[in-house]
């Protein structure tokens, strides 16, 4: 079998990227159930067959979608020896970035919603996700005790928690507001309160 040419490898990696950009958009506007691949296909200027060559399923494609998010949002927050307080920093400069991309702000909240259901495709990813964020979150607030700077009586498992909830719920307000509602702001309002050094 013979290797595909290196720039058909680019221009697939980039027809794949275009056609999750569109389908994050399609899946925020009407959830993963109410999303066509038709659409999608036509949204990104291809036949509905070439949009199959690249992602057989719509659940192939929105596994797709999910995964490119956290790609993007691992950036932010998987800093190689960052302290408690710079890993908490990473989520209130995650906010900001989040303002900038409403698309996917609208796709996380409606299928994070959708996806409570079992036989919803992306329950499982969204299970793991919020073991893994809670899990993540309760770690680094353990560092910031050990580091000192955690204010007495708060507790880093509860505080990952409020911190996640706080998070998502911050989403869907802020979509509701018509994309006003500050979200960095209140995140480092509340992540301040718990501290003891200026954040």
């Amino acid at each position: 079998m013979t290797a595909e040419p290196r720039g058909n490898y680019a221009k697939g990696r980039a027809k794949r990227l275009e056609i999750i950009e569109h389908a994050v958009t399609v899946f925020g506007e009407v959830g993963y159930r109410g999303a066509s691949l038709r659409v999608i296909a036509n949204r990104g200027g291809i036949s509905h067959t070439g949009l199959l060559h690249h992602f057989p399923t719509k659940g192939s494609l929105l596994i797709a979608v999910l995964e490119h998010r956290d790609q993007v949002d691992d950036v932010w927050l998987t800093r190689d020896g960052a302290t408690g307080v710079e890993q908490l920093r990473g989520l209130t400069e995650l906010a900001e970035l989040n303002t900038t991309r409403k698309a996917i702000v609208e796709l996380f909240s409606v299928l994070a919603a959708e996806a409570t259901s079992p036989e919803h495709p992306a329950h499982s990813y969204f299970v793991r996700r919020y073991e893994n964020s809670v899990s993540s979150m309760a770690l680094t607030y353990t560092l910031a005790r050990e580091e000192g700077v955690l204010r007495a009586g708060v507790d880093p498992d509860t505080a990952a928690q409020q911190l996640v909830a706080l998070m998502d719920g911050l989403q869907v307000q802020w979509l509701l507001s018509g994309c006003v509602t500050d979200m960095a702001g209140v995140l480092r309002a509340h992540i301040a309160a718990q501290l003891t050094v200026p954040f």
